[in-house]
């Protein structure tokens, strides 16, 4: 079973927004094109073989969601065998946050959170996070977030996770927290972070097989690294196909790739392994 932590099905919102010009630039998108349905992304999953994929909702300072909630809901509704949800939350207003977040669990069965530091300029360590990391536990859901540099036009700062993600897990030792992007160019860092924290993973999301990184591809071989690394793909920025191609070259062992590609996933967001 091949389950992607971080998807996003693009709305207009978030795909026409200015700080993904990067982004666009890259992947040489067509900015005039029309978003595409939700069978799109079902057809991109089924190219590369991922049989679930945890869609992102994306909150943003002082404005509405570029993608709420409520719309990942539909399209989770409309195929709950494919799909799964990470909520968003409005980070300035910390009580409607809690709330937003207990309605989407225990409403909308999403399985976690997901806030992107560098969106709000805040670090993981910031005072607003903390309510959400409680309820977090209590919901035994985990904290999902962003490490490393940002390919979008803001500050990479927040993305350290030294000091960041090490405080935050002393902090909450019970919070199960999934950093994506693993951390480039604080990638061993990362890896000392989630060999230290029990309930400290890391996800490959944004990079493809042949681009990650040998500390990363070293760490999954070992005992600790079996259990703590999750594929993702940053979709639509990366189509599932091409971040698995070459997963053979890796040289993992079958039960080190089912562990990767599905097996961590599974245990840690409670979802049916087929």
């Amino acid at each position: 079973m091949i389950v992607d932590v971080w998807m996003q099905h693009p709305t207009e919102r978030f795909s026409q927004h200015s700080m993904f010009a990067s982004l666009r630039r890259w992947t040489n998108a067509d900015e005039s094109a029309a978003v595409p349905g939700i069978d799109a992304t079902i057809a991109a999953m089924d190219a590369g073989s991922v049989d679930v994929g945890l869609l992102s909702a994306w909150s943003q300072p002082n404005n509405a969601p570029l993608i709420s909630n409520d719309e990942v809901a539909e399209w989770i509704a409309a195929h709950p065998d494919r799909f799964a949800g990470l909520a968003c939350v409005d980070l300035d207003k910390p009580m409607q946050a809690v709330r937003e977040l207990r309605r989407t669990v225990t409403e909308l069965g999403f399985k976690g959170l997901r806030v992107v530091p560098w969106l709000w300029q805040a670090p993981p360590t910031d005072r607003r996070y903390y309510p959400l990391y409680a309820a977090c536990v209590d919901l035994g859901v985990p904290f999902f977030t962003q490490v490393g540099h940002t390919g979008p036009l803001r500050p990479s700062e927040t993305g350290r996770p030294i000091p960041y993600i090490d405080q935050v897990a002393l902090d909450f030792p019970e919070l199960s927290i999934v950093c994506g992007h693993i951390g480039y160019p604080w990638t061993e860092e990362m890896i000392a972070v989630a060999r230290k924290h029990e309930n400290v993973y890391i996800d490959t999301s944004a990079y493809t097989t042949r681009r990650l990184p040998s500390e990363i591809v070293d760490f999954m071989r070992t005992g600790t690294g079996n259990s703590k690394v999750l594929f993702g793909t940053n979709y639509p920025m990366i189509q599932p196909a091409h971040a698995l191609d070459g997963l053979d070259q890796l040289d993992l062992s079958p039960e080190q790739q089912a562990a990767y590609l599905g097996g961590n996933a599974c245990r840690l967001l409670d979802l049916q392994a087929n």
